[in-house]
C-alpha cells in the first residue's frame, strides 16, 4: 500500500454503500430544496440568502475534496521525486515535547515514544519542561530510570511553548523531528508511515490524523471525537489534497529538521499590534514551511491520540486561543499563498477566511436580529445547517464505517451554531490578551 496522502481501504459491502449514495442523492436534493425556499423566505434579505448558499457550496466542496484525497495516493506518489526506495528509509528521529504541569501524562507520552516501530538506535526524545509548578519533573526523572536515553530540559522558569519547541528543536539530532504535545501520543505501530513520506525532498511536513484518548470520558469529549474526526480526515484531507496543509496540528506532526532550524528566528520573533504572538505556533511553523516552497500533507495511515478538553469552560478557551492563532496567522500567510499557490488561495484558503468572519455576523442576522426585528424565524437556516450536517455524516460513515461517534456531528453543529461561532466576537475583542489560555 502506498504510504503516503494514502486513506485505509474502504471495505463496506456494496449494499451499504448504495444506501449511502442513495441518502446523499436526497439530502443534496433536500439542501437544494431548502436554499429555493431560503431565496423565498429571504427575498428582502438577499445578502443572508447569498452567504448560505456560498457557505453550503463551500462545505459540500470540502468532503468532494477529501474524498479525491482517498483516491489520489498514486498520482501525488508519482508526481514527486524519491530519493531511497520504502524500504531502505530510515532517517534518524527526534521527538521534541514541551510541557508545563503534565504530572499525569507526560510519562505515557514518554513510554509511546521510546515504544514507536522504529530502530532504537535512530530514536532520540527531548522532553522540555517548561517550568512546571507541579510534580511534572519528578516523573520525569522517573521515566529517565526506565528510559536512560531520555534527553529532559528543565527550566525553572516558563518562557512559553514556542520558545520550548525552539530549544528542542536546536537540540535535536534527527534528520525529521517529531514534535507533540505533552499530552499526546503516536500509535507505535504506525509510526513509520509517519517518516516514510519524507523520502520525498518536496516534503516538508507532515501532520498525522489525531483522535481523542479520552472520547468516552463525558458527553462533551464524545462530541469533539466527531469534530477531530471530521476537522482531520475531511477539513485536512481536502487541504492534503493539493498538499498545502495549513496547520500541521501542534498534538501530531513531523518535520525536515534543514527546514526548519533557518526559520526559527523569524518564527520565534513574530510580533501583531507590536505583541509577540504567543498562539497558533503549530500553525505559523507550518505555514513558514509553505513559504519557502516546501508541500505539507496529511495521512490517516499514522495514528495519534490526544487529550481534549473535559469541560466546557476549558473548551471554549481553547477555541478562543485557536481562532486568535488562525486570525494572526491567516494575516500573516495571504500574501504569499496568493502568490505562490493561486488555485487554493482562490478556491479555499480566501473563501475560508469570508466564511470565518461572515459567519458570527451572519449568525446574529439569522438567529437574532430578523427575529427580532423582521419577524423571520430562521427555520429554513437552521435546516440548512442540519443538512450539511446529514451530507457530512453520510461521507464520514463511507470513510469509517466503524467509527461510533458520528451522531454527535448533529451535537458539534448546533454547538457551532448557536455557540463557538459567536466567539469569534470575543476573541478579536481579546486579541491583545497574549496569555495562553492552557486547559
Amino acid at each position: 500500500m502506498n504510504s503516503i496522502l494514502i486513506a485505509k481501504e474502504v471495505k463496506n459491502p456494496s449494499w451499504f454503500n448504495l444506501i449511502l449514495f442513495i441518502l446523499a442523492s436526497a439530502t443534496v436534493f433536500a439542501v437544494v430544496w431548502v436554499k429555493t425556499k431560503t431565496a423565498s423566505e429571504f427575498g428582502r434579505d438577499p445578502l443572508l440568502f447569498v452567504y448560505t448558499v456560498f457557505v453550503t457550496v463551500f462545505q459540500l466542496s470540502r468532503i468532494v475534496a477529501a474524498h479525491i484525497f482517498s483516491k489520489s495516493g498514486k498520482y501525488i506518489e508519482n508526481s514527486l521525486t524519491s530519493n531511497q526506495a520504502n524500504d531502505e528509509y530510515f532517517p534518524s528521529v527526534t521527538f521534541v515535547v514541551p510541557c508545563k504541569n503534565e504530572e499525569k501524562s507526560i510519562a505515557k507520552t514518554v513510554e509511546k515514544c521510546f515504544a514507536a516501530d522504529y530502530p532504537k538506535s535512530l530514536l532520540e526524545v527531548i522532553i522540555i519542561n517548561d517550568g512546571s509548578t507541579d510534580n511534572t519533573i519528578e516523573v520525569l526523572r522517573e521515566s529517565q530510570k526506565a528510559y536512560p536515553n531520555l534527553v529532559v530540559v528543565d527550566w525553572k522558569v516558563n518562557q512559553g511553548k514556542r520558545m520550548a519547541m525552539a530549544e528542542g528543536f536546536r537540540r535535536a539530532r534527527g534528520e525529521i523531528i517529531v514534535q507533540l504535545d505533552s499530552d499526546s501520543y503516536i500509535e507505535p505501530e504506525t509510526f513509520y508511515q509517519f517518516i516514510s513520506p519524507f523520502r520525498h525532498p518536496e516534503i516538508g511536513a507532515v501532520c498525522a490524523h489525531a483522535d481523542p484518548d479520552n472520547a468516552d470520558q463525558n458527553f462533551l469529549t464524545k462530541i469533539q471525537a466527531a469534530y477531530y474526526f471530521l476537522s482531520f480526515r475531511i477539513l485536512k484531507a481536502a487541504e492534503s489534497t493539493f498538499m498545502t496543509v495549513f496547520c500541521c496540528s501542534g498534538c501530531s506532526s513531523a518535520y525536515r529538521k534543514n527546514i526548519v532550524l533557518p526559520i526559527l528566528d523569524q518564527w520565534l520573533g513574530e510580533r501583531f499590534l507590536g505583541k509577540p504572538v504567543s498562539w497558533g505556533d503549530d500553525r505559523a511553523l507550518t505555514n513558514w514551511v509553505l513559504r519557502k516552497g516546501y508541500k505539507t500533507i496529511y495521512t490517516d495511515t499514522v495514528l495519534a491520540k490526544t487529550i481534549v478538553p473535559d469541560n466546557l469552560r476549558q473548551l471554549l478557551k481553547q477555541q478562543v486561543r485557536w481562532k486568535k492563532g488562525w486570525f494572526v496567522n491567516s494575516i500573516f500567510a495571504s500574501g504569499f499563498v496568493l502568490k505562490q499557490y493561486p488555485f487554493v488561495a482562490l478556491t479555499y484558503f480566501f473563501p475560508l477566511i469570508f466564511i470565518t468572519i461572515a459567519t458570527p455576523v451572519m449568525a446574529t442576522k439569522a438567529l437574532i436580529y430578523n427575529p427580532i426585528v423582521k419577524g423571520i424565524v430562521p427555520y429554513y437556516y437552521i435546516l440548512g445547517v442540519y443538512l450539511v450536517s446529514v451530507a457530512i455524516v453520510l461521507y464520514y460513515r463511507f470513510v469509517s464505517r466503524e467509527n461510533k461517534y458520528w451522531p454527535y456531528v448533529f451535537i458539534w453543529s448546533t454547538l457551532n451554531m448557536f455557540v463557538l461561532s459567536f466567539i469569534f466576537y470575543y476573541a478579536m475583542i481579546s486579541i491583545q490578551n497574549r496569555k495562553w489560555g492552557t486547559r
